[in-house]
This record gives structure tokens, C-alpha cells and sequence, in this order.
């Protein structure tokens, strides 16, 4: 397989993992720097104020001043400076002033202790060890799904020489219909007749779309839910939810693995085409490319330069009549945002 086919699953599978593993580390960070400055051994005194300097007011914020202190310790006189602090200060006021009994220049006008501290880098440390646990359980379950092809043995990718022109194989076309009442995706063959079609009959700002699916061949119609769902648990969904989508509840791509699809891109093959080897039971399935909005280019000659689209538009050659396959494969392709996918 590719190594963009992994790099790309890795980072599908690892939504979680590329979140906390550098939230985990800046709390770590922070609580050691918060650590450093705990004040719970400062020693209170009482100062007197010295000068008072009001500074520029900001709207809708309390008045802030600097407050130059004087204050003795052990017969030596010191000055500090309060800065930014808002209260009612007068000059030969006492105040309250906490200082290090290590090095009495060091002060600060409220006492903590490093509770704060530690409670971030507990909580740095376990959003670490979750996001390498993620990351770790990522790279097993795909070395897991690149030694479970279906039919035994590697990708086929070999097998793909000379596909295209292979006895058998026919043309079909995948592309976007957003002109029709019912918006959607068809797969239609070269004279224009649509063979399958998914078009959403209802549109949901949150949650599940609800599409349509099609078999004109068959003749057969399904329903299915496209798209996340409202969920209360903490799982790849809020982290990764442009790279895969639910069908019928379930990771697209789980579903699609089960069908026995692997798929296999290599974005250098012909880019800015993307070129996808899509095998079933471990043998050749379809190739599928990216293509222009014209998915017919060569009906007529302003059209005969193909600009790809990326998504939503596509070509693909295949012997097999399992179009029902075919047509969730490439649907999931169009509808997540990764050009390598699987």
C-alpha cells in the first residue's frame, strides 16, 4: 500500500491522539513554569504605599494602577512594584505584601500555593498517556487491516497494469446532480443512462442527512442516514468528522472494509489527478479518477481538456456488476475531505 494510503489513515484514525498529545504536553509546560513560581513559603509584612500611578482606563474594565510599595524586612528597607492592579490605593496606605524569605525582593500581593500547578500537569499527563494510547491502538488496528485483505495475500496492485483495457472492463461515471429536486450523486454509462443513483431527501443542519439510494439496474431502493449523529461521548467523531462520516450509524469505512474493499492511491501517480485502485477480496475491483465537472470530456472538443475537481466528479473502470459496492466507495470518497482516503 502507498505510504500516503497509511500517512492518511494514520491521521484519520488518530483525531484524538493529534489533540491531546500537544494539550497534554503544554499543560505539563505550564504546570512545571506555575511550580516554579508557588508562593505558599512567602512570608506576609505590611508595606506602605509609596506612589500610585493610575493608568489608561480600557473600556468596561476596572480602573488599573501601578502601586509602588515600601516595605522592611529584617531592619532592610525594600521597594516593589504592583502592576496593573485595581482597588482603591492611597499613598501611606498600609499593604498587605508577601514576600520569598530566600531573597525578600521577590513579592507578589496574593498567596497561592502550587496546587494549580500540579492539577495541570495531572491532567497534562493523562491527556499524554490517552493520545499515545490512541496513536498506538491507530497504528495496530490499520497494520491489523493491511494483513486481513480479503482472499488472502498483499494488495493487489500489480493486478492494476494495464486494467483500464482489460476484457471486461466498461467506463462508467460518477458525478454530482444538484440541478434535480433531489440533490445527490449518479453513476451513469457512457450513452447517459443512469444506472444508480443517491440523492438526499433530507437536509439536516445537525445530525444524519437522509439519502436515497437507487439500483435502477436491480431496481431496488434503500434509505440510509448519511452523516454524524448527535452524540454524547468522547470518541473520533468531534475530532475527525471531515475524514469519514456515519452510514447508517457506523463508520463509513468499517462498512466499507467489510464488503471486503481495501483501496490503494498514490497522489504522485498523475497528479493533480488522483488515481484510486480499489480491490475487493483481495482482487482488482475498479480504478476510479478524479475528473473534470465534464465527465464526458470527449463529447465535445471545448471539454476535451479535463481540469479535476478533486471530488464530486469521477471515472471508473470495472468488470463487476456489484455497483451497489462501487457506489458507497466512491460516495465515501466524494464526501470526506482527504484525498487519500483508505
Amino acid at each position: 500500500m502507498a505510504v500516503e494510503n497509511k500517512i492518511a489513515r494514520f491521521m484519520r484514525n488518530t483525531g484524538p491522539a493529534r489533540f491531546l498529545v500537544p494539550v497534554g504536553v503544554i499543560l505539563i509546560v505550564v504546570g512545571i513554569i506555575l511550580l516554579g513560581f508557588k508562593t505558599d513559603n512567602y512570608v506576609e509584612t505590611t508595606g506602605e504605599i509609596a506612589e500610585v500611578e493610575k493608568l489608561p482606563a480600557v473600556e468596561d474594565e476596572p480602573q488599573q494602577y501601578d502601586v509602588k510599595i515600601k516595605y522592611t524586612v529584617d531592619g532592610k528597607d525594600y521597594e516593589t512594584v504592583f502592576s496593573n492592579v485595581s482597588g482603591d490605593y492611597k499613598v501611606k496606605d498600609s499593604i498587605k505584601v508577601y514576600y520569598d524569605p530566600e531573597d525578600p525582593n521577590k513579592t507578589t500581593n496574593t498567596k497561592g500555593g502550587s496546587f494549580i500547578g500540579l492539577i495541570m500537569i495531572v491532567a497534562g499527563a493523562a491527556a499524554l498517556v490517552f493520545g499515545v494510547y490512541s496513536a498506538v491502538k491507530a497504528f495496530k488496528q490499520s497494520k491489523a487491516l493491511d494483513n486481513a485483505v480479503p482472499g488472502g495475500g498483499k494488495f493487489p496492485s500489480e493486478q492494476f497494469e494495464g486494467f483500464k483495457t482489460a476484457p471486461g472492463v466498461k467506463e462508467i461515471y460518477f458525478r454530482f446532480d444538484g440541478h434535480a429536486l433531489k440533490p445527490g450523486y449518479i453513476v451513469e454509462d457512457a450513452d447517459r443512462t443512469v444506472l444508480f443513483e443517491g440523492k438526499m431527501t433530507k437536509q439536516a443542519l445537525v445530525g444524519a442527512r437522509t439519502y436515497e439510494f437507487v439500483n435502477h439496474q436491480k431496481g431496488d431502493t434503500a434509505s440510509h442516514e448519511i452523516g454524524h449523529t448527535i452524540s454524547q461521548t468522547f470518541n473520533d467523531e468531534f475530532f475527525s468528522a471531515k475524514s469519514w462520516f456515519k452510514f447508517d450509524g457506523k463508520n463509513v469505512w468499517d462498512v466499507i472494509h467489510d464488503l471486503g474493499v481495501r483501496i490503494s492511491t498514490n497522489l504522485r501517480s498523475k497528479f493533480p489527478n488522483v488515481i484510486y485502485d480499489i480491490a475487493k477480496n483481495g482482487e482488482p475491483f475498479a480504478r476510479v479518477e478524479t475528473c473534470s465537472v465534464y465527465v464526458h470530456e470527449e463529447d465535445e472538443a471545448e471539454h476535451a481538456l479535463s481540469v479535476p475537481t478533486g471530488s464530486m466528479y469521477y471515472r471508473i473502470w470495472t468488470a463487476s456488476d456489484d455497483i451497489d459496492t462501487l457506489f458507497l466507495t466512491v460516495f465515501a470518497i466524494s464526501e470526506t475531505e482527504q484525498a487519500v482516503v483508505e
